[in-house]
C-alpha cells in the first residue's frame, strides 16, 4: 500500500535493535510505517483537520495530530527462563485511569457494523441490560498509522480455542470458542450483590481548583499521582506537587519540554516515570522530539535521572514509557530501550532487525512488551512477558494476524485488550486473560464488551492505559460498567458486572444507582473496586467501593451538587481520576487556551474531601 511521505526532523528510518533468536520473525525489514501520531502538539497531518472527541461538557479541543519516528525494530535475545505464574495486576496504593490523551481522529480502526455468525450471545447476568447500541465515536489514535483499507482478516487464537473473523462485508465481529470450567465452579448464571453496606459516607466540597496554566497554543500535561503527602500533577513544562487539599506548590520538578506521556505506576517508594519532549518548541524547531525519559522519585520531588538513546547523530522518538519490576522501559514504532532504577542501560534499540516493541506494560514485579514483526499492513504480534533485569522472554502468546494493535490491561494476572471489530470508538472489542506461566502463553477466557454493551476506553494503538475497568486479583475478576441506559425513568442508570477471568463468564453485578452511571475507577489498597457516579444536575458526583466477592456496594464520598458544573468539565473517559486519602482529584491532560467566555475560568485540577 502506497504511504505518504514521512515529515519533516524525523530521524532516518530503520530499524534498531540486539540480536534476536529466530521463531516467530520474519525475514523481511518492516517497511517504513505512515505517519501516525507520536508526540503531543506536533502538526496535523496534510489534509487531515483536528478531531475531537464527543465531548463531555466544555471537554477541551482534540490535539493537532503527529508526524510519527522513524519506523524500525529493536530486539533483545529470547532466552528462555522458568515460567512465571501469573497473577494480580499491582495497583501500589493508587486507583489512577485516563492517562490518555483523545480526541485524534481514528483511521485503523477495524470495519463495523458487522455480523455475528455462529456464536450465541455472552451470557447474560441476572437482571442485567438488554443489547445496547452502538455508541460513542473515533477516538485518539498516538501514533496511529493511516492505513484505510477494506480489511479481509481470520484469526485463529490457538491458545484458548478461540477464532475471531471481521470482513468488511457489513458482517460483524465473531468470537467464539469452548469455555473453560472455573476452578472456583463459578456459572454464568452469577450473583446480584448484597444490599449495600452502611458506611459513614464523606460529605465532600470543593476544597481546591488548580488553575489552568496561561499558554498560547494546546500543550499536554498528562500525568497526575497521589502520594501519602502530596497531591502531583504535571503542568506546562514541569511537574508539581501540592499538599492533598491543593494550595500552594510544595515542590516543581522543571522539564525540558512537554510531558508525552506519564506513567500511572507508582512505586511503594514514590517512583514513576514520564516521557517528555527534549526542548521547549522555538522558530527553528516547533515539534521537539519526545525523547527524553525521566525517572521521578515523588515522594522528595527531584528527578533522579533522565536518559535519551541515540541512533548515529539522531535521538531515538519514543512513544510510550513504564515502570515495572524494577525497570523504567520506553517503547514505540523506533523500538524499546529499557533502565535499572539506578539508571544503568539495559537494553536499546540497534539496527538491522524485524521486530520492534510498540511499547511496555509494568507493574510491580512484571514488565510486558508488545512485540511487532513482519510486514507493517499485516503484523504478527507477540505479548512478551519479561524478565526484567535482562529483557529474556519467560513467556510468548502469539496474537493472530489480523489484529494490528494491543493493549496490556493488567500484567499480573496477564489480560489484554483486542479491537477485532468495535464499532464504538473505544478501541476494544474483547478483553482475554492470558496464562503466562508457561513458555507459551495460553487464553483462559474471553470477554466481550459486546459494541459498547459494556464500557470500556481504550487509545487505539497504545499498550497501556486502558480505563473505565478494574481488574481484581484477589477475585480472578474484571469488572466493567455496562452502558448508560440514559433513560430518566429507569430504576438504575447502568450496572457494574463481573466477569471471570478463569473462563470469561460473567459471574455477579452490582446495581448502580438513579440518574448517574457507575464507572469502576481501579482498585484500592485493600483489593475493593472503586467505581465513581457521575455530577448531574441534580447531585454532585460521589466515590463507591464495592466489595470484588460479594459485589455489595458502599458510598465513600459525595460531593455537593453546588459544584456540579464545574464537576461535571471531568469526563471518566477523558479525565485522570484518582480518589484516596478520603479525596477526590480530578485533572485535564490538556493545557488549553479558552475559547470563550463558557470555559475562560475552567480549572487544570479540582480536589474533593471534608478538609
Amino acid at each position: 500500500m502506497s504511504q505518504p511521505p514521512p515529515p519533516p526532523n524525523q530521524p532516518p528510518q530503520g530499524g534498531f535493535g540486539a540480536p534476536q533468536d529466530p521463531g516467530y520473525g520474519y525475514p523481511q525489514q518492516p517497511p517504513t510505517p505512515p505517519p501516525g501520531q507520536q508526540g503531543y502538539g506536533y502538526p496535523q497531518a496534510p489534509g487531515q483537520p483536528p478531531q475531537t472527541p464527543p465531548p463531555p461538557p466544555a471537554a477541551p479541543p482534540a490535539p493537532p495530530q503527529t508526524p510519527p519516528p522513524g519506523a524500525g525494530g529493536y530486539g533483545y535475545p529470547e532466552q528462555p527462563a522458568p515460567g512465571q505464574q501469573p497473577f494480580g495486576q499491582p495497583q501500589y496504593g493508587q486507583q489512577q485511569y485516563g492517562q490518555q490523551p483523545y480526541g485524534q481522529s481514528q483511521f485503523g480502526q477495524q470495519p463495523y457494523g458487522q455480523q455475528q455468525y455462529g456464536q450465541p450471545p455472552q451470557a447474560q447476568f441476572p437482571g442485567g441490560p438488554g443489547p445496547g447500541a452502538p455508541g460513542g465515536s473515533g477516538q485518539s489514535k498516538q501514533r496511529m498509522a493511516i492505513i484505510v483499507s477494506a480489511v479481509v482478516a481470520v484469526a485463529l487464537i490457538i491458545g484458548g480455542g478461540i477464532w475471531f473473523a471481521t470482513k468488511d462485508d457489513g458482517g460483524g465481529s465473531e468470537a467464539k470458542g469452548k469455555d473453560k470450567q472455573s476452578s472456583q465452579g463459578s456459572s454464568s448464571s452469577g450473583s446480584t450483590g448484597g444490599g449495600d453496606k452502611p458506611a459513614k459516607t464523606v460529605d465532600a466540597k470543593l476544597l481546591n481548583k488548580v488553575p489552568m496554566p496561561k499558554v498560547s497554543d494546546q500543550v499536554t500535561v498528562e500525568g497526575m499521582w497521589v502520594t501519602e503527602d502530596a497531591f502531583v500533577k504535571a503542568d506546562v513544562y514541569k511537574i508539581v506537587g501540592y499538599p492533598l487539599s491543593g494550595g500552594t506548590a510544595k515542590w516543581t520538578i522543571p522539564l525540558d519540554g512537554a510531558v508525552c506521556w506519564s506513567s500511572d505506576h507508582l512505586t511503594k517508594d514514590g517512583l514513576t516515570t514520564v516521557l517528555y519532549q527534549e526542548a521547549k518548541p522555538s522558530a527553528k524547531d516547533k515539534y521537539p522530539g519526545c525523547t527524553e525519559v525521566g525517572l521521578l522519585d515523588l515522594k522528595n520531588g527531584k528527578m533522579l535521572w533522565h536518559r535519551s538513546v541515540k541512533d548515529g547523530d539522531e535521538k531515538v522518538r519514543f512513544d510510550e514509557v513504564t515502570l515495572g519490576g524494577g525497570t523504567v522501559a520506553a517503547g514505540g514504532t523506533s523500538g524499546g530501550a529499557a533502565w535499572s532504577t539506578s539508571g544503568q542501560a539495559l537494553w536499546k534499540p540497534k539496527s538491522g532487525e524485524q521486530c520492534s516493541d510498540d511499547g511496555y506494560a509494568g507493574g510491580e514485579d512484571k514488565l510486558v512488551a508488545v512485540r511487532r514483526c513482519g510486514d507493517y499492513d499485516n503484523p504478527q504480534i507477540q505479548i512478551q512477558t519479561l524478565n526484567p533485569k535482562t529483557g529474556a522472554v519467560k513467556s510468548a502468546y502469539k496474537v493472530s494476524q489480523g489484529i494490528d494493535y494491543v493493549h496490556v490491561a493488567s500484567t499480573d494476572p496477564l489480560v489484554i485488550g483486542l479491537d477485532a471489530g468495535d464499532s464504538t470508538g473505544s478501541a476494544v472489542s474483547d478483553f482475554l486473560s492470558i496464562d503466562d506461566s508457561a513458555k507459551t502463553g495460553k487464553v483462559l477466557g474471553k470477554i466481550g464488551t459486546e459494541n459498547g454493551k459494556y464500557d470500556a476506553k481504550c487509545e487505539s494503538t497504545n499498550v497501556e492505559g486502558c480505563r473505565k475497568f478494574a481488574i481484581s486479583k484477589s477475585a480472578n475478576t474484571l469488572f466493567l460498567g455496562s452502558e448508560d441506559r440514559t433513560d430518566s425513568t429507569a430504576a438504575t442508570a447502568n450496572e457494574v458486572v463481573a466477569f471471570s477471568l478463569a473462563n470469561g463468564k460473567p459471574i455477579g453485578k452490582t446495581d448502580g444507582v438513579k440518574g448517574a452511571a457507575l464507572t469502576p475507577l481501579g482498585l484500592d489498597e485493600d483489593g475493593s473496586v472503586l467505581a465513581y457516579q457521575e455530577s448531574t444536575w441534580e447531585a454532585g458526583g460521589a466515590v463507591w467501593r464495592i466489595d470484588p466477592k460479594s459485589y455489595a456496594k458502599t458510598k465513600l464520598l459525595q460531593n455537593p451538587v453546588s459544584s456540579h458544573e464545574v464537576e461535571s468539565k471531568f469526563s471518566p473517559s477523558y479525565s485522570e481520576i484518582i480518589y484516596s486519602a478520603k479525596h477526590l482529584f480530578m485533572s485535564d491532560v490538556y493545557a488549553t487556551k479558552p475559547s470563550g467566555t463558557y470555559d475562560k475560568d475552567d480549572p487544570l485540577a479540582i480536589i474533593f474531601g471534608a478538609s
